[in-house]
């Protein structure tokens, strides 16, 4: 199993990461796993329905962003392993987009670094997000986050 990076949606189980973690070699110093998983909410921030949200990346400059994330968090104390998988397809809603885990010394060492991770994640990788709503009046549209976002932004200023 590759450790991070991107997959297509349905390619790998939360199960299957959390396996991966505890065969690794140094797993014996883990004594705790903190887990994070994004899924597809029901609404924008603007509370408007979302019936679907497409998602797709630059796969190989966000694997080489995701694995390097992992890398650098990996280096904090008592980190022992640090995994981001983010999928990229069709999803509909309450299925998972993002599996983040931490494996580390202590429960103290490794929330920190998940929160870091979920952050660092969403700022940096290339992932992009196609929001399909409908509006209060019931007509649909589809957008690039990412792009809705920059006209807001420029209305604002």
């Amino acid at each position: 199993m590759e450790y991070v990076g991107i997959h297509k949606k349905g390619e790998l189980k939360l199960s299957e990461l959390l396996k991966s973690i505890k065969e690794k070699a140094d797993f014996y110093r883990a004594g705790a796993i903190a887990t994070f998983v994004g899924v597809v909410r029901g609404e924008t921030l603007d509370g408007e329905k979302v019936e679907e949200l497409e998602l797709q990346a630059y796969n190989e400059e966000a694997n080489k962003v995701l694995s390097g994330i992992c890398e650098d968090l990996k280096k904090r104390e008592g980190i022992i392993d640090v995994q981001i998988h983010h999928f990229v397809g069709e999803f509909n809603i309450g299925e998972d987009l993002v599996y983040v885990a931490v494996a580390g010394a202590h429960r103290e060492n490794v929330f920190m670094v998940l929160e870091d991770a979920v952050e660092r994640y969403k700022s940096e990788a290339p992932v992009f997000k196609k929001e399909h709503i409908v509006d209060e009046t019931g007509a649909r549209e589809s957008y690039w986050v990412s792009e809705r976002e920059a006209q807001e932004k420029r209305r604002v200023k």
